[in-house]
């Protein structure tokens, strides 16, 4: 019995480390939405400034992947400064978001970044009792690298996100997903990760559509 645990343990050790850092945890959309075809849609990332290469990777992977769908779709980062909407109201902002012909805004929001320490033993290894436990040599020796290896600490780290939806013709929510990563290998990965869970998931919940694969009408 105790083999079989060890051995549950050590497949679960290997599996977290495989497979995607980001998941949806939650997701809603508005009743009687149809999938839209915005003009404009901007992604603005509301995430710190001490972060700021990630909001940049996140609000880029999120425009590519729209773009992807045959919408147009810009970074806030590229087309605002950090302060071009500071100290305005909302029918101010909506308006310079319509000047510049949006008619769409995707938020996403870092709603917190949590760091966890454990501690990783140095040797986690299970053989079969054939292999080596039935040999005293093969079994001191694994057993000996098993107390000696030392073991060390390391930190994962989690994210919480909010990715918002809104319609600027209605001013309505339309969309709204709960994410969570865990320990992405780097911004880029996950900005490319998460834009691609997003606009998959919108797609599925039809709030938006493949503009690129509905057909063409021409003129006669």
């Amino acid at each position: 019995m105790k083999h079989i645990l060890a051995t549950i343990v050590v497949f679960l050790f290997l599996a977290s480390g495989c497979g995607p850092s980001s998941r949806i945890t939650s997701s809603w959309r508005a009743e009687n939405v149809q999938p839209q075809k915005f003009k404009k849609v901007v992604v603005l990332g509301l995430i710190r400034e001490n972060d700021r290469t990630l909001r940049e990777k996140m609000e880029q992977h999120l425009v590519g992947d729209l773009k992807e769908l045959g919408y147009d779709a810009v970074c806030s980062c590229d087309q605002y400064n950090p302060k071009a909407f500071e100290n305005m109201g909302e029918e101010e902002a909506i308006s310079k978001l319509h000047t510049s012909g949006v008619d769409a805004v995707l938020t996403i929001v870092l709603l917190d970044k949590m760091q966890e320490r454990y501690y990783v033993p140095g040797r986690v290894v299970y053989s079969p009792y054939t292999i080596y436990q039935g040999r005293f040599w093969r079994y001191s020796r694994m057993m000996y690298d098993r107390i000696y290896t030392e073991g060390y600490y390391t930190t994962d780290t989690k994210y919480f996100w909010e990715t918002n939806l809104y319609d600027l013709a209605s001013n309505n929510l339309v969309y709204s997903s709960q994410s969570q990563s865990f320990d992405p290998v780097t911004s880029e990965s996950l900005g490319h990760e998460y834009g691609q869970m997003i606009v998959e998931d919108m797609v599925k919940k039809n709030v938006l559509t493949d503009v690129k694969k509905e057909p063409v009408f021409k003129a006669m």
